[in-house]
């Protein structure tokens, strides 16, 4: 009998079980070093995965830029100095005289508690811990590489690229000009780049604050990597006891929703329909206020120009213009207080009937029209926990159980794409979950036809759920795309959403079976392009259309009159 091999593929899928079984047991254990067998054996199934999105991590020879780039983002600051990190719950630290350490590009707080400590706040569930576990492992290896090159003995002698950099960065008063640029040139040549390549990451990651940021990440990495082998001195990753007993049990997902269903509640708009869009904090805003807000601007750019010119940097005056104007018809926001890092606007429609929109509205008598409840994007396994609580009916002080009449779920969001480019659009009709046998059917309102003749690449057939978007390579995913599968698309939380939706229509009864679902996802790389992952950049102006599409369709769906409507 022939003996069957196992692909590529299936090697890869493994290596992501395997990641995530370990990090599960060393989050459940407490602690681990990185430098210890766990750690270890972290560092091992990343490198057998090798992920797209971290580039040449399994390449000794160089350092991987991009995806340092990427990884610095969504770290706080200082992280690369820290020999302890602590996973904590929220515990208070808002409270203390600590400074917050929010992440340029993910919502979290962080605090630095002594030059060796970095605390790191999860309210988002496993996900969270996942994500940020990954991108440390990443980080250990890249340090591994700059010490490793660095170190000549174990006895602490270095080479002299290493010492001159070393000179440099302890003596602030040196990086400056020429100093800065002979430590930039000797860490190119530490870590197999060129000057050119180095000096760009320099100026990427360079702040107002802190614009020698990137020498200081580079040093601190291989320092303290190289006092683990010279003085002993051990990184160690710890889980409080707290967060262990707390994860999972929906404590923050639970008080986001009450305040939701209060602030309804408080305005006497409990009773009326609800649809609820989970996206941006801005693109539903500035539909339906914009061009209102701002007629002058309305006028000279009749296309998505006008959108992408009220979200540039010097467009803030403009925003303020139309958040003022949606405050006073119909908008109220609630900013998040429970830690979910999920800000929500609630939209009384029956206000908005003198808004200029690209559409006729239907009837918005007080009584029937429609409520938009808009949450910002949740991340990962967070989106059951906060659509599964959003949902329940809502319980007032005197124990009386009201259920909210939702007529449709709409979501919006940035996905991986693996048939087109970025930009292009993805309409799911069933979400599939990595790891695992299950998979989610479901009827989407939306179909291809919706957004066609825009100019943009339109996909529809199914997506898959991912552990994490930084896992992904470009096997495991070329499975999914070229297989019966039929994959069109990568995201976190299509699943757990859809979880959410069927057990409160099919089990728990808490909304109506016939509720209407909206998918819709923009595509914000293609990891099975080269030089198209998310490590490569953001998507910048060319995200501006999808979204505002996206968002146009969806209020299309909810709020346009039809010949229906004038009839009646």
């Amino acid at each position: 009998m022939k003996k069957i091999g196992r692909t590529r593929a299936q090697e890869s899928s493994t290596a992501i079980e395997r990641l995530y079984v370990t990090m599960r047991h060393l989050f459940n254990r407490g602690f681990y070093k990185p430098g210890g067998l766990s750690g270890e054996a972290l560092i091992n199934e990343l490198l057998s995965l090798q992920p797209e999105i971290y580039g040449s991590i399994a390449d000794n020879n160089k350092v991987e830029l991009n995806g340092l780039t990427y990884v610095i983002d969504r770290l706080p600051e200082g992280i690369e100095e820290c020999r302890y990190i602590n996973f904590t719950s929220d515990e208070g630290f808002s409270k203390s005289h600590f400074e917050v350490i929010i992440p340029p590009k993910r919502r979290r707080n962080c605090y630095r508690i002594d030059k060796d400590q970095m605390n790191i706040e999860i309210t988002r569930g496993r996900s969270e811990i996942y994500d940020i576990l990954t991108h440390i492992t990443f980080l250990f290896q890249e340090a591994k590489k700059i010490s490793s090159r660095a170190l000549i003995n174990k006895e602490g002698k270095t080479i002299r690229e290493w010492q001159k950099i070393e000179e440099i960065v302890l003596d602030s008063t040196r990086l400056h000009g020429l100093d800065r640029e002979i430590a930039l040139t000797h860490l190119g040549s530490l870590i197999g780049r060129s000057f050119e390549e180095v000096h760009d990451i320099y100026k990427q990651l360079g702040t107002d604050k802190n614009p020698e940021r990137f020498i200081h990440i580079m040093y601190w990495l291989g320092k303290l990597s190289m006092n683990e082998i010279v003085e002993n001195e051990k990184r160690e990753i710890s889980f409080n006891a707290i967060l262990r007993e707390s994860i999972g049990h929906h404590i923050h997902g639970e008080i986001w929703a009450n305040s939701i269903k209060e602030s309804l509640h408080k305005h006497g708009l409990e009773k009326r329909p609800i649809h609820v869009i989970s996206a941006n904090m801005h693109s539903v805003m500035n539909m339906i206020y914009g061009r209102s807000a701002l007629p002058k601007y309305s006028k000279d750019m009749p296309g998505v120009e006008f959108f992408v010119n009220i979200g540039s940097e010097s467009g803030v005056e403009l925003r303020k213009k139309i958040k003022d104007k949606a405050l006073q018809y119909g908008m109220i926001e609630i900013n998040d207080e429970s830690g979910t890092n999920i800000n929500v606007q609630i939209f009384d429609t029956s206000l908005i009937k003198k808004m200029v929109l690209p559409f006729d509205l239907k009837s918005t008598e007080k009584d029937n029209s429609p409520i938009l409840v808009v949450m910002d994007y949740a991340f990962g396994e967070q989106a059951f926990e906060a659509m599964d609580e959003l949902l329940k009916y809502y319980e007032d002080s005197s124990g009386e159980k009201h259920y909210l009449n939702f007529e449709s779920i709409s979501i919006m969001g940035k996905a991986g794409i693996l048939q087109g480019s970025k930009g292009d659009i993805m309409i799911p009709d069933a979400h599939i979950f990595e790891g695992s046998a299950d998979n989610y059917p479901f009827d989407n309102t939306f179909t291809k036809k919706d957004f066609e003749g825009y100019g943009l690449g339109v996909y529809s057939g199914p997506m898959i759920s991912v552990l994490g978007t930084s896992l992904q390579n470009r096997d495991i995913l070329s499975f999914f795309n070229e297989s019966s599968w039929g994959v069109i698309g990568l995201e976190m939380e299509g699943v757990h959403y859809q979880k959410a939706i069927q057990a409160a229509s099919k089990i728990r009864k808490s909304i109506s079976e016939d509720v209407k679902l909206m998918y819709a996802y923009y595509a914000s790389d293609n990891p099975l392009e080269t030089g198209s992952t998310l490590a490569s950049g953001a998507l910048g102006h060319q995200g501006v259309l999808p979204t505002y599409l996206i968002t146009e369709k969806i209020l299309e769906k909810i709020l346009k009159k039809t010949t229906v409507d004038k009839k009646s």
